[in-house]
């Protein structure tokens, strides 16, 4: 009996192994895989079973099987498409992962297919989602993903004059030059803060004046409070502001309360505090061709191009843009990172989102460039 029970068992194991290598996507559009995962399913039945073995395949690094899956009307080598996924010049995508991703069929006919891809990455800054539109074609028996043609920057050779003023910090002893203790701090100011309520929580935010003639490493921090003076939660706003101020420069800030009801907080203290520090206007960065849409989901979306003005790589640029009302009230901040490097006189697209709850109430908006460099780490 028990010999018996046991060859049952082997055979509905291997029976259930066997559909599941069959087995189709889910109604409503494929899903990603974790990292490692393989599929076991024929390559490329479908239009979905095809992208998502092609992102499957990509999020493995899986090279070979990948470019197999790319169509033989694709203008790009396997070399490019190794480059544009692994990211170039220290880039953010150099330093992240594809978590997962969400297939959404948007048309088909017999021999072609469009669908968008809801992509899921990490990265050292936090996870990153953005949205990719795929098209496949039938060669055959088989579906294939018409890669586009990839066009990687190219820098000439050249000479780029420095002009940007500089701030050395000449100390007195042998101790790190960075956040100097031993001079007087520069003299920073918060010159708006409204705290509102989001679909996550409580968020405070605002913006932040140098109003001294030396640089300034600036932290802005907030402390909830409720009727009885009782601190709910303190936070900072870590990465959601411009931390190097040049004398006279803004910043906004952005500091999130997750999970805080706003009904509890009944005054908020807020606390800003300066180091001095060296620093340079260069490189300069300018934004370019800002402009509010909607993109492919209706969400509301600021858009525009970042032009790196000077000689410099610029690996990870860090978007901050303010939001005011008719009043120029700062009415929400938002912030992205650009994935790709940006190169000596060479241009990158940025887009951020805007909630809709203020979409509507927006009359204008300002955008500063963070950026880190790898030569100054």
């Amino acid at each position: 009996m028990k010999f018996t029970l046991g060859i049952a068992l082997a055979l509905a194991t291997a029976a259930l192994i066997f559909a599941g290598m069959f087995r189709s996507p889910a109604a409503g559009g494929a899903v990603g895989i974790a990292a490692g995962t393989p599929i076991l399913a024929p390559r490329g039945d479908s239009p979905e079973r095809a992208l998502s073995i092609l992102l499957a395949d990509l999020q493995r690094r899986n090279w070979p099987e990948a470019f197999s899956a790319i169509s033989k009307t694709s203008d790009v080598d396997r070399a490019s498409l190794i480059q544009e996924w692994m990211g170039t010049n220290g880039s953010l995508r150099a330093f992240s992962n594809l978590e997962s991703f969400d297939l959404r069929p948007m048309h088909a006919t017999a021999d072609d297919a469009q669908i968008r891809a809801h992509l899921r990455w990490t990265t050292p800054v936090g996870p990153i989602e953005g949205l990719k539109d795929f098209h496949l074609v039938r060669e055959g028996d088989v579906w294939r993903v018409v890669w586009p043609k990839i066009q990687l920057p190219s820098v000439p050779a050249q000479v780029v004059p420095v002009t940007y003023l500089r701030w050395d910090l000449v100390t007195g002893g042998s101790g790190d030059e960075w956040g100097s203790h031993n001079v007087d701090a520069p003299h920073v100011r918060i010159i708006s803060m409204n705290a509102v309520n989001s679909a996550s929580g409580a968020v405070v935010m605002g913006e932040v004046v140098n109003e001294d003639a030396i640089p300034a490493f600036v932290n802005v921090n907030a402390t909830l409070l409720d009727g009885n003076n009782s601190t709910i939660d303190e936070e900072s706003s870590f990465d959601r502001i411009a931390h190097v101020l040049l004398p006279k420069q803004v910043t906004p800030y952005r500091i999130d309360f997750p999970q805080i009801d706003p009904g509890r907080v009944k005054n908020v203290h807020m606390d800003v505090r300066a180091t001095l520090v060296p620093a340079s206007a260069d490189p300069v960065i300018g934004v370019m061709n800002q402009k509010m849409d909607a993109d492919a989901q209706g969400n509301h979306v600021l858009r525009g191009e970042l032009l790196n003005q000077s000689g410099q790589v610029v690996n990870i640029p860090h978007v901050i843009a303010s939001f005011y009302d008719g009043s120029g009230r700062v009415i929400w901040v938002s912030d992205g990172y650009v994935d790709q490097a940006l190169l000596p006189l060479s241009s990158e697209p940025f887009s951020v989102e805007v909630p809709r709850t203020v979409a509507d109430k927006i009359k204008s908006f300002h955008v500063v460039v963070n950026q880190y460099s790898l030569q100054r780490s």
